[in-house]
C-alpha cells in the first residue's frame, strides 16, 4: 500500500524539475503597443497637413491622379487669400508663387476655395496666377457625403 511522491526515490517518472528564472524578455506586450503607436500616428499624420480652415463645396468629379508636393492656394469665406499658409494680397501673389515655385510654371498649383466665395473673387485669384503664366491650376473639393465619400478631391484643371 505504499505509494511514492513524485520526487522521492524516483526511476525516472515524475523527476521533480527546478523552477529556473526566465532570462527572455517577452516582446508580445511590446510590440503591440508599438503597432498601436504606428496606427495612431497614421490615422493623425494627414490630419495634421490641412492648412487654413476652408468649407470645401462638393462635387462627384473623378479624383485625378496624386501630384508630388501640390501647392495650395486658399481663398476665404471673407476674401482672405493665402498661400501655402501665409496671407497675402491678391497684388502680392505672382511674386510670392514665383518664389516658391523657384519660376516652374509647369508646378502644380491647387485652389481651395470656400463654398461661400463669390465667384468673381475665385476667377479673379486663378486668372492672376493663369496670366503670370502657371499652367497647372486645379480646384480642391469634397466629396459629398454618403455611401463612397472618401474626402477632399481635387477636381477639374485650368490647363491650356
Amino acid at each position: 500500500m505504499g505509494a511514492q511522491l513524485a520526487g522521492k526515490g524516483g526511476h525516472g517518472r515524475g523527476r521533480r524539475r527546478g523552477y529556473r528564472a526566465m532570462a527572455d524578455i517577452n516582446m508580445t506586450p511590446f510590440i503591440d503597443v508599438m503597432l498601436v503607436l504606428l496606427i495612431v500616428f497614421m490615422v493623425a499624420a494627414p490630419l495634421l497637413t490641412v492648412g487654413v480652415p476652408v468649407d470645401l463645396p462638393k462635387t462627384n468629379a473623378a479624383p485625378l491622379e496624386a501630384q508630388k508636393d501640390p501647392l495650395f492656394v486658399t481663398v476665404q469665406a471673407d476674401g482672405r487669400v493665402y498661400v501655402q499658409e501665409t496671407a497675402v494680397e491678391t497684388a502680392n501673389m505672382v511674386p510670392l508663387l514665383i518664389a516658391v515655385t523657384n519660376n516652374n510654371p509647369d508646378a502644380r498649383i491647387l485652389v481651395r476655395g470656400d463654398a461661400k466665395i463669390a465667384y468673381g473673387k475665385m476667377l479673379e485669384v486663378m486668372g492672376t496666377m493663369s496670366a503670370a503664366g502657371f499652367k497647372k491650376v486645379g480646384l480642391v473639393a469634397e466629396m459629398p457625403s454618403g455611401p463612397g465619400a472618401t474626402g477632399p478631391r481635387v477636381g477639374g484643371s485650368a490647363q491650356r
